[in-house]
């Protein structure tokens, strides 16, 4: 009996190394399995990167390649339409966008806040007087504050003589405006008007050709023809992008005009007001 559970013992002991070693074993092929797959994701990441980069850098190559064709065919256009009509649309284009750049400019910084200085011309008014008023509109920038100073500077004459000075000084403001503007409106019309004169001097040279060749072929006409399709164009294109600054600089004058006629009424009102407080 004694040699029957010694055997059984045995036994189970080596059976239970067996499974022990065969569980070690699925254990290192599993850890082996996983490995290997971390590693197949690794690499599918890194060629997945590679890949994608290699995109970018192929776009930022295109685009650079695109900017450089456009660049050429720029100048290729230019010098096909001739230095002398293309030089003159270029300077009529250049010219127009300073002058209406600077009169962007100049409008920006004439824009005041009316609201905000009507309320300060107020209350100086009311706590320093006249004199306070002067110094507000003294501080204070554009031709809203510089014709409240023109009215408030005239006080002692009388609320008519007030007015006649807001009006007259508004219509000085106004002229400063619109400074320059004649001069933006006439590269407008000159643009266009030297890119129709290229195409007709254009097209006489294609005539001269065809006399000259005695025969009416695309390739003698296509010359002057090309050259008279491009100054057309380019005059065009200059006409339209000074239209769009007019256009904005007209619609800009016409809004601090109308702030500056609404808040001469107002500063009117609160100068008759004070006067009937004294």
């Amino acid at each position: 009996m004694k040699k029957l559970f010694a055997f059984i013992a045995v036994f189970g002991m080596l059976l239970g190394a067996s499974f022990y070693s065969v569980a070690q074993e699925d254990e290192t092929t599993d850890e082996m399995a996983v490995e290997q797959t971390d590693s197949m994701e690794m690499e599918e990441a890194i060629d997945t990167v590679a890949v994608e980069e290699e995109a970018v850098a192929e776009e930022v190559v295109a685009e650079v390649e695109v900017k450089e064709t456009l660049h050429k065919q720029i100048k290729l256009k230019f010098i096909e339409g001739g230095p002398g009509f293309m030089g003159s649309v270029l300077l009529c284009l250049i010219l127009g966008l300073a002058l209406a750049i600077e009169r962007i400019i100049y409008l920006n910084l004439a824009t005041t806040n009316t609201n905000k200085l009507l309320l300060s011309v107020e209350e100086a008014l009311n706590q320093g007087g006249v004199e306070a008023a002067k110094d507000v509109c003294r501080n204070t920038k554009g031709p809203v504050a510089s014709i409240f100073y023109q009215g408030l500077d005239r006080m002692e004459e009388g609320i008519d003589v007030v007015e006649k000075s807001v009006v007259s000084y508004g219509s000085v403001q106004m002229g400063l405006l619109e400074k320059g503007i004649s001069w933006i409106g006439l590269f407008i019309s000159i643009a266009p008007m030297l890119g129709f004169m290229g195409t007709v001097i254009g097209m006489i040279g294609a005539f001269d050709s065809i006399q000259a060749a005695g025969d009416i072929s695309p390739t003698v006409v296509a010359g002057g023809i090309k050259i008279a399709l491009i100054t057309t164009v380019t005059g065009l294109i200059v006409a339209v992008i000074l239209q769009v600054f007019y256009n904005y600089i007209i619609s800009k004058i016409d809004g601090i005009v109308g702030d500056m006629e609404d808040a001469s009424i107002s500063l009117i009102d609160i100068l008759v007001k004070y006067n009937l407080k004294k």
